[in-house]
């Protein structure tokens, strides 16, 4: 049982909310600084640092890597719940990202015909330290407070706030350093960042979090339970089981859009936008910040208009409808900044195309992943809860694959115009027509759900933090 420090608050709540609002802070400042600068990375040339990849190649790298990034926190969960607990898991994998982002760091010259294996065990590095860090710090938070404890619900807003403040600074700082000083040293910064977040947890864990997270999650449900009779599912099992699947299928779609963001929306800023303020470049990897910021910006709002709409707010499958339409717009504006270009490669198309694609995706964000984790902790039946969230995640790692298959066919030359216009265009196509059909069958899967959707009475604010809790997984 954990056993809850008697620190002190601080703003009203225990101190070791703070301790992981600024341990994950760093630890999205490294990954989401490292993920602002990959691509550009491996698409500049040789000498300048660089590895010389092709678009097409450099793509489907960063779709397996961040594909990998959303799989091994299935086996990081398992470590954490059976064998190593919550904190060391986060030490450990944080350390091995750590280690990681100093592996990509290394300058060539200390590598000289070594650069690609050096590059290839630091990415390695960062997915397995990613498995071990990513499941474990938020199921932290609430374990520093008693059941009932109504201040539980501000705490996660607190927390979602840390992560979306590193995931916002992040690409502005790490991205300066790479595209102005050198790539190492971008990797380096960030590996800097991992570094500060692990020496807050190890020096101060046991002081501000007692033991919460030292014992693993399964001795503690072994010690707990009252029976191992394994039930057969119920047919109201079984149809929740398959509103989750359909959903979860649904989601790819909108996520193997919503990932061109950090591959060929990325490249997009770096080739063909006038980034030019007077007479400053803008970073291309600085637009990596936008969606973290139009996060902080909106999430709340979102969130509050649901819970304002009471009874007439719309469920889930309606929600993720609305997803799938924003996105769709966001594609709207980068096909108008293709069709700004005229197909010749060599005009830059103005930096609010990409704004306006970011504010869309991130509402059509809002719209979607608040509301599906949530949708499956509440669908799933309890002894299959893990395995099922487990699922979730292996489409979104789908997805990111996904993402970078369909952003690779930009090509080079001539015709990469005309093919990004083509691939947006698509994209743009399919969201639209999964949202229309997602809406057309919402009606049948909420009877799926047999009375899951909005059967419990909560207050306001704990129906708005339910919102915010879940966004904070991102």
């Amino acid at each position: 049982m954990s056993s809850i420090p008697k620190t002190g608050d601080f703003l009203g709540h225990p101190k070791g909310l703070f301790l992981l609002f600024g341990t994950e802070m760093w630890e999205r400042f490294s990954y989401y600084g490292m993920r602002a600068i990959l691509v550009l990375y491996l698409v500049d040339l040789v000498e300048r640092g660089g590895l010389g990849f092709t678009r097409g190649d450099a793509l489907s790298l960063y779709g397996t890597f961040t594909m990998l990034v959303y799989l091994t926190p299935l086996i990081g969960g398992w470590l954490a719940d059976n064998v190593l607990g919550q904190r060391k898991s986060i030490i450990i994998g944080g350390l091995l990202m750590a280690l990681g982002q100093f592996t990509l760091g290394t300058p060539h010259e200390f590598v000289a015909g070594f650069e690609i294996e050096m590059f290839y065990a630091g990415l390695a590095l960062l997915i397995c330290g990613n498995g071990l860090f990513k499941p474990n710090i938020s199921t932290m938070v609430g374990d520093l407070y008693k059941d009932g404890d109504h201040r539980r619900d501000g705490a996660f807003t607190i927390f979602y706030m840390g992560i979306n403040l590193g995931a916002a600074i992040a690409p502005i700082v790490v991205g300066t350093i790479a595209e102005k000083v050198a790539w190492q040293y971008g990797f380096v910064a960030a590996g800097v960042g991992m570094i500060i977040s692990v020496i807050m947890i190890y020096t101060l864990g046991n002081k501000y979090l007692g033991n919460i997270g030292v014992v693993p999650a399964a001795v503690v449900s072994k010690a707990n339970s009252k029976s191992d009779k394994k039930e057969p599912l119920t047919k109201e099992e079984r149809d929740r089981i398959k509103v989750i699947f359909i959903m979860s299928a649904f989601t790819i779609i909108f996520w193997a859009g919503f990932e061109q963001a950090g591959g060929l929306m990325n490249i997009f800023a770096n080739d063909y936008t006038d980034r030019m303020i007077g007479a400053f470049e803008v970073p291309a990897s600085w637009f990596q910040s936008v969606n973290a910021i139009f996060i902080v910006m909106f999430a709340p709002i979102i969130a509050t208009i649901w819970v304002k709409m009471g009874p007439n707010e719309p469920t889930s499958p309606v929600k993720f409808a609305f997803g799938m339409f924003f996105l769709a717009i966001g594609f709207l504006f980068m096909i108008g900044a293709t069709m700004q270009q005229g197909g010749d490669v060599t005009v830059k198309t103005s930096m609010s195309w990409l704004i306006f694609a970011y504010l869309f995706h991130t509402l059509g964000e809002l719209c979607l992943s608040p509301i599906g984790l949530s949708m499956v902790s509440k669908l799933a039946p309890m002894r299959l809860a893990s395995m099922l969230m487990g699922i979730w995640f292996l489409f979104t790692a789908m997805a990111n694959k996904v993402a970078a298959f369909v952003g690779s066919f930009i090509g080079e030359g001539a015709d990469s115009v005309d093919n990004a216009m083509a691939i947006f265009a698509g994209i743009a196509i399919t969201a639209t027509v999964s949202g229309i059909v997602l809406y057309l069958i919402s009606g049948k899967l909420v009877d799926w759900m047999h009375g899951a959707e909005g059967n419990t009475e909560h207050t306001e604010e704990e129906n708005l933090e339910e919102e915010l809790e879940i966004t904070a997984t991102r």
